[in-house]
């Protein structure tokens, strides 16, 4: 499992490797830490892109990093020249929430971690959140595992109508979705190691998991899939991505189930799985982040 790990998630030998917040030459944005409950050791890092306005307040976007539930953080350098990037070109304010990992803390805890950060935010305490950003214009986003995360705190949102903010959308970047049955090309012979290690990997994460048709795994199994909370939703999928099936099949189940949202999926040639959070300085992770800040800002 350790080497389909590593294929899987090429940054996972450094994951334990973190950067402290800055004021980032490349972009300008200004970042730093806040502890939401010490007590379980539940954090954030906090950004604010250059030239922000307290006059004129700007949408705020909590983000899910990625990693399979187990690997990377809201400090790896990875996820903070991403957000950094993100940050910049979508002239918003953000969240990374740094959710507890498993197996030492199994799902749902980093849904409970990500769902009480975001209670959290909507308190409107915090000096940045509360000087520079609209809590009426909020939006999550996440890759891979951070993108089933996203999802499924705005199912919660949906649920619970929560009071302190609005949450206009979502966009999920090649997000970590599964199933009993294969689908699409999760067929084919060659793709039998990955559906054997995604088996694996969900009941590592979560050892109390019945099956992987539980609607917070495979959300075309999810009854109450239509009450999504929120308007607006962007997937991206990425053509080389073993994933890239569950993204579409995301995309036709909302698109179906009687919400009354807008959903866009959209898929990048020649790519691997979240390659825009591996290359946001390359030329396909440019053009993705920009697309991801036309929807926040549209």
């Amino acid at each position: 499992m350790d080497r389909i790990l590593q294929e899987l998630f090429p940054s996972v030998a450094a994951s334990k490797d973190v950067v402290p917040p800055s004021l980032d030459p490349a972009t300008g944005v200004q970042s730093k830490d806040v502890e939401i409950a010490s007590e379980i050791n539940l954090s954030a890092r906090i950004y604010l892109p250059p030239n922000a306005d307290p006059t004129k307040k700007l949408p705020l976007l909590v983000y899910y990093h990625g990693g399979g539930f187990i690997v990377e953080s809201a400090f790896s350098p990875l996820y903070h020249k991403h957000v950094n990037h993100l940050v910049a070109q979508a002239n918003v304010v953000a969240v990374s929430v740094n959710y507890r990992l498993a197996p030492e803390f199994p799902l749902p805890i980093a849904f409970e971690d990500s769902w009480r950060a975001l209670k959290w935010i909507a308190e409107g305490e915090e000096e940045w959140i509360n000087e520079f950003a609209d809590l009426k214009r909020v939006y999550l986003g996440g890759d891979s595992a951070g993108g089933n995360t996203a999802h499924n705190i705005a199912m919660r949102v949906g649920s619970e109508n929560p009071e302190g903010f609005k949450l206009e959308g979502i966009f999920l970047n090649c997000p970590a979705f599964g199933g009993v049955d294969p689908i699409g090309r999760e067929t084919a012979e060659e793709f039998k190691k990955w559906l054997d290690f995604s088996e694996k990997l969900w009941g590592f994460v979560c050892p109390s998991l019945r099956d992987r048709d539980e609607g917070w795994v495979n959300p075309g199994k999810d009854p109450k899939i239509s009450g999504l909370g929120c308007g607006r939703v962007l997937v991206y999928v990425a053509e080389k991505d073993f994933l890239k099936d569950r993204g579409w099949y995301y995309n036709e189940v909302l698109s179906n189930c009687g919400w009354k949202g807008e959903i866009e999926c959209v898929e990048v040639a020649g790519e691997d799985h979240v390659f825009s959070v591996f290359g946001p300085d390359t030329q396909v992770g440019i053009d993705t982040i920009k697309k991801v800040a036309s929807f926040i800002n549209q």
